[in-house]
């Protein structure tokens, strides 16, 4: 049940070669509760990986590392507008979107390509081109940790704001998701104002459909972003930084190009990537860690970056952009 002294490459997407003291899997609730009632787990801290996509280890890690391999993908209730599908923790977030474009079910197919496990998909509350996954989800099950049993979160229990939840924060470490039901609806929402979706499509002589927004949106990802099984990367290393509309009109003064969304009447988000590009970091690197020369967003591991490497220039970025621009922006990724 458990491996001692092993490496995490291949179970984290930087793929930083560290290793932990413990390592063990589970694939249902059952072996779970195996895990959590061993010694080995009592006397040690412990954190738990799913696609290993949204975490920067700094250190080997002298604990227990577990990995969620809880699979299946079913639908449980069906009508004539919606269809709602329980999915597995550990089931791959874009093979669950491929599998919803293929029966043209509507309401992921804008998060495509993004990396991870459906389990850490609410904790994150992922989003992307105009779609966060808390409009699809109907309730997420956990299992809480110190009572030994499963417990259910409805949607509005689960506090998502932007990419955050009350899995991100007040039960950080004291739940493991097992499972997440969503409603995706037959009709097509077809979001394509976002981004580069529409223009990607005339490109490939595609109408708007489910299907064909998740074609469209992978292929944007894949010119913008490395593949984490060629260049190690975690995806969008920062958040997008959300700015009261005063403060954004005395940023517009002295950037008036800086690209911005409104998101409310005194809300405005400003591309956490552009702030990097703006500043002449797109492209930087040194020794074995850089910003990727695509994206600006994207930190990668050229080879043999530690954690440590990595950490440096995530904080040289914030410095410079809090430098540059008053605003202090922070990690998406989970920091260990």
């Amino acid at each position: 049940m458990f491996k001692e002294n092993i490496s995490i490459k291949d179970y984290n997407t930087f793929k930083i070669d560290i290793k932990c003291k413990f390592f063990s899997e589970f694939k249902n609730t059952k072996e779970l509760k195996k895990i959590l009632e061993s010694s080995i787990y009592h006397k040690n801290k412990s954190i738990v990986l799913g696609g290993g996509s949204n975490i920067l280890f700094t250190n080997d890690y002298d604990g227990l590392v577990l990995k969620n391999n809880i699979n299946g993908i079913k639908i449980i209730k069906e009508d004539n507008s919606n269809v709602n599908v329980e999915v597995g923790a550990g089931v791959d977030w874009n093979k669950f979107v491929n599998w919803s474009v293929e029966r043209n079910l509507s309401g992921i197919e804008n998060l495509a390509l993004i990396p991870g496990s459906v389990g850490a998909s609410p904790v994150q509350n992922i989003g992307a081109y105009g779609m966060e996954v808390k409009d699809s989800i109907v309730r997420v099950y956990a299992f809480d940790i110190q009572n030994k049993a499963e417990h259910i979160f409805q949607n509005k229990e689960c506090n998502f704001k932007y990419r955050d939840s009350i899995f991100k924060k007040e039960l950080k470490n004291k739940i493991i998701i097992t499972k997440v039901v969503f409603k995706l609806v037959k009709e097509p929402i077809n979001n394509i104002s976002y981004g580069d979706i529409a223009s990607e499509l005339q490109i490939l002589k595609l109408s708007p459909s489910p299907k064909n927004i998740a074609k469209a949106v992978t292929n944007i990802r894949s010119k913008k972003l490395p593949n984490p099984q060629i260049l190690g990367n975690c995806g969008s290393f920062f958040k997008n930084p959300v700015l009261e509309k005063d403060k954004f009109l005395k940023l517009k003064k002295k950037f008036p190009n800086i690209v911005h969304f409104v998101i409310s009447e005194n809300k405005i988000k400003i591309p956490a990537g552009w702030l990097i590009e703006n500043i002449g970091l797109k492209g930087y690197r040194k020794g074995d860690v850089g910003i990727h020369k695509e994206q600006a967003l994207v930190i990668v591991n050229y080879g043999k970056a530690s954690g440590k490497d990595i950490l440096k220039i995530a904080e040289k970025v914030q410095i410079k952009v809090k430098e540059n621009y008053d605003i202090k922006i922070e990690p998406e990724v989970n920091i260990i």
